[in-house]
């Protein structure tokens, strides 16, 4: 357990924001997971948003959002 105040408010602040990065990653995977079985343009549309969204919040790196994006691309074509 953090002893001096300054840990423990870091404690509270990393907390929080692993509880926001996880529910961004589960909201990814879910719009992926729809988009994939659905294939249509507005859900792979939507999955696009969620992946740039995500890299934008530092939640998946650039080329894992383009690796995403691409593989989307190719349900539509």
């Amino acid at each position: 357990m953090p002893l001096t105040t300054s840990a423990k408010k870091a404690l509270r602040q990393t907390k929080r924001r692993t509880e926001r990065n996880k529910a961004r990653k589960t909201a990814l995977k879910a719009a992926i997971k729809k988009a994939l079985a659905e294939k249509t343009p507005a859900s792979v549309s939507a999955a696009y948003q969620a992946a740039d969204k995500s890299v934008k919040n530092h939640i998946i790196p650039k080329n894992k959002a383009s690796r995403i994006k691409s593989k989307l691309a190719r349900l539509i074509a």
